[in-house]
């Protein structure tokens, strides 16, 4: 079909919420280091996705993004990218638990201006 694929990896970012001053250049390097880490993981879990896609000639770019609030990362890096189709997986949860899908792909649903498409 000759799509393109984009992923994308959404990390809040580390708040301690230690406020005391004299720890604050240590703090500062706990959340860059979770910052980083964080990037990190994201980018090596998109390069094994990406290989495999390329592996089946399918086109595709990864993004990791960092905001505190994941579902407008997505839905504005989707637009960003001019998709045409955002694909998020559920929980795949039984019972009451699977009444619910998960908060963020709630909030891409409802928010969002490109369909949505929710695979369990």
């Amino acid at each position: 079909m000759h799509s393109k694929l984009t992923f994308i990896t959404v990390v809040s970012p580390y708040h301690s919420g230690i406020s005391v001053p004299f720890t604050s250049a240590i703090v500062h390097d706990i959340e860059k280091s979770h910052d980083e880490q964080a990037k990190k993981a994201a980018q090596k879990l998109h390069a094994d996705i990406a290989a495999r896609a390329k592996s089946a000639g399918i086109q595709c770019e990864s993004l990791v993004a960092f905001g505190e609030s994941p579902y407008e990362q997505i839905i504005k890096n989707a637009k960003a990218s001019k998709c045409d189709l955002i694909l998020m997986a559920s929980h795949g949860r039984r019972g009451l638990d699977g009444l619910l899908l998960g908060s963020e792909t709630v909030k891409v649903l409802t928010h969002s201006k490109i369909p949505v498409l929710v695979v369990r």
